[in-house]
């Protein structure tokens, strides 16, 4: 789909001048809008430029961190304020063909499996013809949107993009995709917007650590809200809630304990074998599909002391003669 150029009223290019690593609320807006406006943004991928289409799996482990999560802006909304409410609608993104996925460890300590991953690795996605393309005939299907949406923090001072918070940031919502609206509660005066961290398609969970990540357009429409007052972000969407945006067979494997995060590392160990033994990926590979691809969801947190929770492959990414 092709941009409606016309509509744009502003433009924010992903040039250093208009990118930060790190959130802070003192930082000069580089572009000052009404309520209303429409603007087109600029991302550059994760890694801000650090990895590319030809890169391979040893550039990873030369990665400098610090750069991690250029973010486009920030924008100020003229007339935000503290205890309003910033509604931000996405009208669209596009991707610039290719992707990544990768595994960083060491000192980033990314991913729910990091201590069963010791080593990087690193897929580089040929994305084209709405799919994301996969060893052994896998197709992801390509659903973009923003990893990090959010308005500068009240408090002051730097502060890392890598924890999401009540004012929003890296919260990797994969449905908040072309034709979704996401509200934040604003904290500072003109909200101060940002972007960026953008993924072409991402499994519930983000479980290695990176989606498919891409560099990409995110074009936006912003409105005030002063009638609403929320302490936490809000969004509709319409999804899709599955790859292929209907019902369709899935497989899971579950993990049951006393804590989530020790139960979702299980339902991931248990869908990691059965990616290795059943459909002939290694386990690195198993590992950047389940990122891709594979969707957490909490099942049950009622019975205690054990709580449930599943990871969802859905049998539409394969080739026919992989699915089950």
């Amino acid at each position: 789909m092709s941009s409606d150029h016309d509509a744009v009223d502003h433009r924010v290019s992903d040039d250093d001048a208009n990118v930060h690593s790190r959130w802070n609320n003192d930082l000069e807006p580089v572009l000052t809008i009404d309520p209303g406006d429409v603007v087109r943004f600029e991302c550059r991928d994760a890694t801000s430029g650090q990895l590319g289409p030809d890169s391979v799996t040893s550039d990873v482990a030369e990665l400098d961190i610090d750069p991690v999560h250029p973010l486009t802006g920030p924008i100020a909304i003229d007339g935000a304020g503290p205890g309003d409410v910033l509604q931000i609608e996405l009208l669209e993104l596009e991707h610039r063909g290719w992707g990544y996925t990768l595994v960083l460890p060491g000192a980033a300590d990314l991913g729910l499996l990091s201590d069963a991953f010791p080593d990087p690795a690193l897929h580089v996605w040929d994305l084209e013809d709405d799919v994301a393309r996969f060893v052994n005939g896998i197709e992801v299907p390509l659903d973009p949107f923003p990893g990090i949406l959010g308005v500068a923090p009240e408090e002051e001072g730097e502060h890392s993009t890598f924890p999401p918070r009540s004012v929003g940031g890296n919260m990797d919502i994969k449905h908040l995709t072309a034709g979704s609206t996401l509200s934040l509660p604003v904290a500072v005066e003109d909200a101060l917007f940002s972007v960026g961290d953008c993924h072409a398609a991402q499994g519930d969970g983000e479980v290695c650590g990176t989606g498919i990540e891409a560099p990409m357009s995110v074009t936006c429409r912003f409105d005030v809200r002063s009638d609403l007052s929320i302490e936490q972000p809000r969004f509709e969407t319409d999804g899709p809630f599955t790859p292929t945006g209907r019902d369709e067979p899935m497989f899971a494997t579950s993990g049951i304990g006393d804590d989530l995060r020790e139960a979702a590392r299980t339902a991931i160990r248990g869908m990691i074998d059965h990616l290795h033994d059943e459909r002939e990926l290694t386990r690195e590979q198993a590992y950047i599909l389940c990122s891709a691809a594979v969707d957490l969801k909490i099942n049950e947190v009622v019975n205690a002391p054990n709580w449930v929770v599943s990871a969802y492959l859905p049998e539409s990414i394969f080739p026919e003669k992989l699915r089950r």
